[in-house]
Formats: structure tokens, C-alpha cells, sequence
């Protein structure tokens, strides 16, 4: 921040003082709502986001016309003003993290090339990564699946281990959570958040202190929301820029004020209310929006219920769902830790900025208002392929039953009615030789085979963990529910959800009931707390009997972690065509990432993964039907064991200890672990690349000058490389789990000296472009529209396309290569919402590598559209109806995208199209570089090359 003698605002700079006497300054927007009225009725989040602009207007980066204008913000107005959002951290998972050290790497290798120093790339603001997405369900349904799944996760993961320890050693504000303590956004809520914050420069006797503020290189990022902190989920690529003390440019949002009346009724869950609400919202059309959370209902609602709807905003499309600061901000602050001197500090600023407190109707000025009462909300699972298709519970039998002879483009499975309910055994292979080691103990599924610990060697570890023996004398059919997963830190963090499913499992277990054979249970918390308060109020040992043994702390399941079903089952899914089922209580369920070979995935609580677990299949109604036979083969129904709210309620004590909390995280720097420990990375303050498949350094700084190349943003005879329909996601675009053995990727892993045993997941391996760029366009359920349906109408799935001239059909990463040896570039068309879910920047990064120079499409998820623009790919929208389908397109046409004049923000782009018979067609399409800091980015190649010139330059 410029001094404050210059500061155009010093005036506003006052000082706050806590309960206890102690000061501190802060720059109010009481002070500045003298000058500017309206700031007092904006809305909260909007304020903290003016705090940040108006404390770091320095006049540069951030002007006076920046602070104005978001103090003028009106609730319906055109969205063409840019924001520059200085925040005060970033978040990291392992899976974004690793490609994003990278690339820091890099750009140190690119310094020292030059002569200039590496350390000039260092992160200015503090940086914290978890490494969560790396242990997979391999193990389960025995005793020992937590300690066997971490060893099995650090041999396979070493290398990215060490290069994070790297990491760790060159960068002096670069920290690591190491595996086994939980999940980024739990971690966040629970430990990294202090309420407001100071910079570790000011040393003054009296320092000024700002609220916290952040982005995290996941989606789900918003889960911080709960507790009254702005943050949301961005690309590795723009969360580089912020490390390095860029701004986070965005359009000035609308917001979408929530209000919330009435209480949940008994039996109702705060999962089922976040599906309520991922519905209503998407309906709403939200992207890009706040959402911001208010009235009597939003202030009786519990933070870990307030973290559950933050964590879902990616699902309904916003870029926050926001809950203001209030009492129970504060009382969740003390029972998970925070020192007393912290609180009080968080409670006087808030209060000083006229910001605690949650806002009754009135009170705030939104773009548009949505209501719910919490009293019409009931039992609910969203799927079967996508968050935000809720369904009633006692609607999901029928549902399916539906949903499985509908066609495709309906939501369906095209399958024939008459299938629906055959059954069909499955089939020993006979692979034999394992050893059954510590059984599931009575009433418990006998699930898993377990392989010895100590066996010798590591390629028999993986062949053991690969292929679990199916039980022997079972059968399946459509509907059965395969694999039953307790994931998520979406749920997870929810104690009273956690404990729900503790006392179901309790009751179950007492009235005689078992999980069916053929399901995969597991049990996967964000943070080691969950299984101290469980086991606290004594209900571990009842999940274990129903084999929700402790499988790790990670995403697992949620993210594709979930490790794979038995050979023969799977053998049986695809011999028979077979609509399977996965029950997770998670908050993501696109085709393929559960598992490759499960087509329906539904979206529950907790306690409901239980129930479904124990049912078997997800045609049973568990609002009118047993949910399995007890004891004396008595009919047991969902009624009979679902938790009361008191009983919850009795529980809850163990759940929130704040000591428990502090001795918990004290670990990740007193005792992170044995197997972290052993970990020895490479020293120094450039990184010196030795060979591997895990890490390679990228190539997006190959030619790199000090003055960007002059390109043309137009091109011609661009070739078709895909037609996509509606809802691609960046799990469709860039897969995370396994690495199929035929893919481009598993051929360049073979020829590598990888054994199928080792190939691991995408996701473990985007610090290696070999791989990841060969996966681009890989999901195992893509449907390229290019590619003619078969005679029964089915469209065949997988990366796959036709190569013009010559109607040749390739693999994507084929076609892209001949087209790039050839000069020739490409362009991919899309439906609507292109890019919805996950916040993967290989899903750019790949896009780039493929030589594919726009993206058009219908409309576009907001951080994918970003993500392409910081990788110097076009992103075009259509206009009004227009579409890929109503202009015809086969796929053999070329494209010429033609840019008159400079390029500006949002500017009308036309393209022509020009068909195999010699006809031309034109059609005006949106530019989507929505601002102009975006245009630069474009101009100079991308968000990296930009800011690397910018700090070499300074």
C-alpha cells in the first residue's frame, strides 16, 4: 500500500478498540460512508471485498475510481467496471497445488536463464497447500484399510512429495499440511482462518488490521463462506497472479440476496437443505454471482450447516454463498480453538466496520431477493448425474426406474425397460492366493480381502489393492448400490450430519441389520476431529461393524479416490451393460468420476449412505419399505432407526472441544508423521528437474522473452476438434482418476517404463504435461457429437474424433498433433454452462497444449472461462439462440474467427463458417475477455508470461 500521506482516502484510516482496551487502526467504511451514503446499504460481502480496495489504493494497481465505483455499486446495473481484489491468502489442495509449484519452478528456471534472480518469484502473500487428494479407497472394511491406504498413497506418491518438501525450502512463505490430517476446506475452516489479520510487515505499536480474504485453487474453496469470509475458488493459473501480488480482477457481481425463514422440520438434515437450495439456485441462473445468505432463518442456522451451503456454491453456479458474521461465528470460533485475544480482536473490528450481525430483510439493497422457508424442506439425494437434480426421497425409486429406459439427452440411460430388474451372478475369475486377514466382526459384510502388510513387494501391493476379491455367491443388478462412501468435507465438517449416521449405524446394528455384500463402505472425514468426537460418544465401533471402517482423511470418493470395485464385478457391469450405483455423501456426481463403471451417483447425507448401504439398491423406497431385515427376519423401516434431534443434540458436546481442535493441529508441525518425515526433497532455490512421470517442467515458458510476440487474436481454416453438448465439465475435459491402459496417456506411461500397476490418476500426475495433455478430452463418458450415434441411437463415449480432410477417426490427442505438425488450428463448440464444476486449470492448460485456439459455447462456468483466458485460449459465447446445432455443424466445416480492430472487452467477434460444399455462412458471436486487464493477459500469451514479465521487469 502506497504511504499514507498519499493514500487518496487517508482520512478514513481510525482506530478500533477491543473489550479489553487493546487498539488497533482499520480503514472504516463507516468513515467513507460519509462521503459515499450508499455504502451503507450494501451488501456485506460487497463491503469487504470495498475494505480490500479501499486499503490498498495505491493509486497503480488500485486508483480512486476503483474505490468510487464499488462504493456506488447499484443492485441492477450493467456489470462493465473491474474489481482489483488484493486478498490476504491463498488456499491449495495437492492435486492444483503441485502443477502450480511448478510452474513457480519455472519460473525460476526462467530467471536464472536470464540472469536474474530467483528469488524475485516469491509468493507475497502467505500460502498454504493440504495434501488431500492423493489416498485413494484401495482398503476397506477392515481395521487396518487407514494405515494400509496412507502407506499405499506415500509409495505411489513420493516423488510430488518430495518436490513439495522442495517447495517447502525455497519459498519463505510456502507451507504444507502433509497427508492424513484432513481436508483443505475443513482444514481452512477449522484451523487457517483468524478472523482478521495484520500484514507481518507492519510493526507498528498500534497496527492496522483488515478481515480475512481469500482464493483457493478448488472450487469448493467457498466453504469458508460459513464463517463470514470472502473466498472462492479460482484456477491455479490466477491463484499464481495472486501469490505474486496481483489483484484477482472480476466484473463488479450482483448479488443475490437468500433469506431464510423458519427452523428444518425433525428428520430433516442439513444436507437436504443444501440440495434445496443448489436447485432453487441453479434455477435462478446465479454464475457469476454472490449469494449472499440473511433473515431470522440464515441466524439460526449453525456454522457447520452455514459451511455446508458455502461449500456447495460451485453446484448452484455462485461464486460465493456468503453468510455475514455474527454470535454464532464467534461461539464456533471458541469451540474449535481460537485463542481468546483472537476472538475478541475478530468481534471489535467487525462491529467497529458495522458489519457484525446478520441482516433482517430490509435492511440490504440486492439485485433480486429468493426466499425459502426452512419448513418445506425434505429428505433428499441429487443425481443421477448431476448436483443440482434434486429428488425427494420417496421419489427415488420411481425415479430411476424412469430415468433408466429414458434417453440420454432426457438424463437417461437408453436402456430396455424389460432389463430393468434382471439380475446376474458374479462370477469368481479365480485369481486366488490372497489371505483373509482380520474379518469384519459379526454383522458386518464380508467386503474385502485383505492383503498382508508387510508384503514384499510393491507390485504385488498394488495387484492386492487393485483387484479385492468379490464375495463369493453374490449376484447384481441396475440399481444396486455399489459403492456407499461417507466423504466430503461438504458433509463431513457437519457434526450433526456425522453424528447422525453414527446413531443409525447404532440402531442398525442393534436391530439385527447388515450392509449387502456386494457394498463398497467407506468412511473418509475432512479432519482427524470427526473420529475423536465419534469416538467420543461411542459410535465408531458401530460403523466398523457395518464396514465404514476409517479408510484415510482425504477427498477419496468425492474427487474419484474411490479406488476400484472387484474384477468380477466390474466383469459383470460391463458384460451386462449393468445401470450400477453410487451413494456418497459428497458434492460432486458427473458421469465417470465416481467410477468408471457406476453410471447413476447419487448425492446424500450421511446417515442416508447408511441407510442405502444396508438397503442395497436404490429401488427400494425407504419412505414406505423396509430398509432390510433385523433380527427374527422382522421388517426394519428407516423410521425405526433414524436419529432423533435430540439425540444429536446429547452428542454434539463432544464435537466442538476446543482443545481437541488446538492439540490436533498442533501435529502438522510437532508430529506430521513418520512416512512425511522420511520424505527427503531436493535443496536449493531453483529446482533442478530430475527425471520423472510425476514432475516435468512445463512448457508454457519455452521461447519466453522479455517482450511478448505480436499475435493476431483472429485466425482462418480452423478445423472442427469436437461438438460437445450441454453441462461439459472440467471433469469431462480433464479427468482426474484413473489412467486407462489403452488412453494416449497409459501408452505414454508404458513406454516410460510404467507398469499398469503404477499409472495411478490424472489427477496425481498434473505436475507431468506428458500425461496430462494426452488427457485432455480422455473421460471415459465424453461424448464428442461429431461422432455418428449407433443404429440404437446410443452416442459412443471417450476422447474421441474425426480428422478432417479424410474422416479419419482418432483419439483427440491424436488429431491434435497432426493438426499442430500440419499448422492447422482448431476450435472446439460447446453447449451451455461449458465448464461447470471443479476449478482444474489442466482443463486450459490441456486446451492450450491440443493447439485449440477457441472455445464457443453457449455459456460458460465462471472459472473456466477465466482459466481460458489466462491460458491464452478465446472463449466466444453465442448469441440469443444461436447454437453449434442451428447453424448446422457437422464437424468437417472450417472456421475462420475474424477480430476487427484492437481487441476490446466483450466485443462483438464474427466467425465464418465454411462447409465441405463450397458454402460460407457468417454468425456475430460474443468475445467472453470480459475486462480489460483480461485483454492484457490475452495479448501477452497468458496470465503467467504477464505477471513473470511484470516481476522480472520490477
Amino acid at each position: 500500500m502506497a504511504a499514507q500521506s498519499t493514500h487518496a482516502f487517508a482520512s478514513t484510516l481510525k482506530t478500533f478498540k477491543t473489550a479489553s482496551g487493546k487498539s488497533g487502526k482499520y480503514w472504516s467504511l463507516k468513515e467513507l460512508a460519509k462521503k459515499y451514503p450508499s455504502v451503507e446499504r450494501l451488501p456485506v460481502s460487497i463491503r469487504i471485498v470495498l475494505e480490500s480496495v479501499l486499503r490498498n489504493c495505491d493509486g497503480q494497481k488500485v486508483t480512486a475510481e476503483h474505490v468510487e465505483q464499488l462504493a456506488h455499486w447499484l443492485p441492477n446495473a450493467d456489470r462493465t467496471e473491474e474489481v482489483p481484489f488484493v486478498v490476504t491468502r491463498v488456499v491449495l489442495q495437492d492435486f492444483t497445488g503441485v502443477p502450480l509449484l511448478a510452474d513457480l519452478a519455472a519460473m525460476r528456471s526462467v530467471a536464472q536463464s536470464l540472469g536474474k534472480s530467483p528469488k524475485a518469484i516469491e509468493p507475497l502473500v502467505p500460502v498454504d497447500l493440504v495434501v488431500d487428494h492423493s489416498v485413494m479407497v484401495d482398503y476397506y472394511g477392515t481395521p487396518k484399510a487407514l494405515d494400509l491406504n496412507m502407506k499405499l498413497e506415500f509409495e505411489r506418491n513420493n516423488e510430488r512429495y518430495q518436490f513439495m518438501k522442495w517447495g517447502m525450502q525455497a519459498f519463505d512463505t510456502f507451507g504444507v499440511v502433509p497427508p492424513g490430517f484432513g481436508i483443505v476446506h475443513q482444514v481452512n475452516l477449522e484451523y487457517f482462518a483468524r478472523g482478521v489479520y495484520k500484514s507481518p510487515y507492519d510493526k507498528a505499536e498500534t497496527p492496522t488490521y483488515y478481515p480475512d480474504s481469500l482464493v483457493g485453487t478448488d472450487s469448493h474453496t467457498t466453504m469458508i463462506n460459513g464463517i463470514g469470509v470472502v473466498g472462492w475458488g479460482v484456477g491455479g493459473i490466477e491463484a499464481e497472479a495472486a501469490m505474486l501480488g496481483q489483484p484477482v480482477y472480476m466484473l463488479t457481481p450482483d448479488v443475490v440476496g437468500f433469506e431464510l425463514s423458519g427452523k428444518l422440520r425433525e428428520g430433516v438434515t442439513a444436507t437436504d437443505l443444501v440440495l434445496y437450495v443448489t436447485a432453487i439456485l441453479r434455477g435462478e441462473k446465479v454464475v457469476g454471482k454472490f449469494v449472499e445468505f440473511f433473515g431470522p432463518g440464515a441466524a439460526s442456522i449453525a456454522v457447520p450447516d452455514r459451511a455446508t451451503i458455502g461449500n456447495m456454491a460451485p453446484e448452484y453456479g455462485a461464486t460465493m454463498g456468503f453468510f455475514p458474521v455474527d454470535e454464532m461465528t464467534l461461539a464456533y470460533f471458541r469451540g474449535t480453538g481460537r485463542t481468546d485475544k483472537e476472538i475478541e480482536r475478530f468481534e471489535a473490528y467487525y462491529k467497529a466496520q458495522g458489519l457484525f450481525g446478520m441482516p433482517a430483510p430490509g435492511d440490504i439493497d440486492y439485485t433480486k431477493i429468493v426466499k425459502l422457508d426452512l419448513g418445506t424442506v425434505t429428505p433428499s439425494l441429487a443425481g443421477p448425474k448431476r448436483p443440482q437434480d434434486r429428488i425427494d426421497l420417496g421419489h427415488l425409486a420411481t425415479k430411476f426406474s424412469e430415468l433408466y429406459s429414458k434417453p440420454q439427452e432426457a438424463n437417461g440411460f437408453n436402456q430396455p425397460a424389460e432389463k430393468l430388474l434382471q439380475r446376474y451372478p458374479v462370477t469368481s475369475s479365480g485369481t486366488g492366493g490372497e489371505k483373509e486377514v482380520n474379518a469384519p466382526k459379526a454383522g458386518a459384510p464380508r467386503q474385502v480381502v485383505e492383503m498382508e502388510a508387510n508384503r514384499s513387494t510393491r507390485a504385488a501391493a498394488h495387484t492386492a489393492a487393485e483387484a479385492p476379491a468379490a464375495p463369493s455367491g453374490i449376484s447384481i443388478g441396475n440399481g444396486d448400490v455399489l459403492i456407499a462412501a461417507i466423504t466430503s468435507c461438504t458433509n463431513t465438517s457437519n457434526p450433526s450430519v456425522m453424528l447422525a449416521a453414527g446413531l443409525l449405524a447404532k440402531k442398525a446394528v442393534e436391530a439385527g441389520l447388515k450392509v449387502k455384500p456386494h457394498v463398497k463402505t467407506s468412511l473418509a472425514p475432512g479432519s482427524r476431529i470427526v473420529t475423536e468426537y465419534l469416538e467420543k460418544a461411542g459410535l465408531i465401533p458401530y460403523l466398523d461393524k457395518l464396514g465404514f471402517y476409517l479408510a484415510g482423511y482425504g477427498c477419496t470418493t468425492c474427487i474419484g479416490n474411490a479406488g476400484d470395485l472387484a474384477p468380477e464385478i466390474n466383469e459383470a457391469i460391463t458384460k451386462n451393460d449393468l445401470v450400477a450405483a453410487a451413494v456418497l455423501s459428497g458434492n460432486r456426481n458427473f458421469e465417470a468420476r465416481i467410477h468408471p463403471n457406476l453410471k447413476a451417483n447419487f448425492l446424500a447425507s450421511p446417515p442416508l449412505v447408511v441407510a442405502y448401504a444396508i438397503a442395497g439398491n436404490v429401488m427400494v423406497d425407504l419412505m414406505t419399505q423396509p430398509v432390510g431385515k433385523g433380527k427374527g427376519g422382522k421388517d426394519v423401516y428407516l423410521g425405526d432407526i433414524w436419529p432423533t434431534p435430540k439425540e444429536i443434540d446429547e452428542n454434539l458436546r463432544f464435537a466442538m472441544n476446543a482443545k481437541a481442535f488446538r492439540k490436533n493441529y498442533e501435529q502438522i508441525k510437532d508430529n506430521p508423521g513418520k512416512l512425511w518425515s522420511s520424505i527427503k526433497g531436493v535443496k536449493g532455490d531453483v529446482y533442478t528437474w530430475p527425471e520423472s512421470t510425476y514432475i516435468a517442467e512445463p512448457p508454457f515458458f519455452d521461447g519466453f522473452k522479455m517482450k511478448p510476440h505480436a499475435t493476431d487474436a483472429g485466425f482462418k481454416g480452423a478445423r472442427v476438434m469436437a461438438l460437445f453438448g450441454d453441462s461439459i465439465t472440467t471433469d469431462h475435459i480433464s479427468p482426474a482418476g484413473s489412467i486407462k491402459e489403452s488412453s494416449p496417456a497409459g501408452i505414454w506411461l508404458k513406454a516410460n517404463g510404467v507398469s499398469k500397476a503404477d499409472f495411478n490418476s490424472y489427477g496425481s500426475r498434473r505436475g507431468n504435461h506428458e500425461v496430462m495433455m494426452r488427457g485432455t478430452f480422455a473421460n471415459v463418458r465424453i461424448k464428442n457429437l461429431m461422432i455418428p450415434p449407433d443404429a440404437n441411437g446410443t452416442q459412443e463415449e471417450g476422447g474421441v474424433t474425426r480428422f478432417q480432410p479424410g474422416n479419419e477417426k482418432m483419439f483427440i490427442y491424436d488429431a491434435a498433433q497432426k493438426y499442430m505438425a500440419a499448422g492447422v488450428p482448431t476450435v472446439i463448440f460447446g453447449g451451455e454452462e461449458y465448464g461447470t464444476g471443479s476449478s482444474r486449470d489442466w482443463a486450459a492448460k490441456g486446451t492450450q497444449l491440443l493447439g485449440i485456439k477457441a472455445v464457443i459455447a453457449r455459456s460458460f462456468e465462471r472459472i473456466h472461462r477465466a482459466n481460458l483466458v489466462g491460458m491464452g485460449v478465446l472463449p466466444l459465447q453465442f448469441r440469443g439462440a444461436d447454437s453449434w446445432q442451428t447453424l448446422n455443424l457437422t464437424g468437417d466445416e472450417e472456421v475462420d474467427v475474424v477480430i476487427g480492430g484492437e481487441l476490446k472487452p466483450q466485443m462483438d467477434v464474427k466467425l465464418v463458417i465454411r462447409r465441405f460444399d463450397g458454402a460460407h455462412q457468417e454468425v456475430t458471436v460474443r468475445l467472453r475477455i470480459d475486462t480489460p486487464i483480461e485483454v492484457d493477459y490475452y495479448k501477452h500469451g497468458g496470465i503467467l508470461p504477464f505477471v513473470l514479465r511484470q516481476l522480472l521487469a520490477d
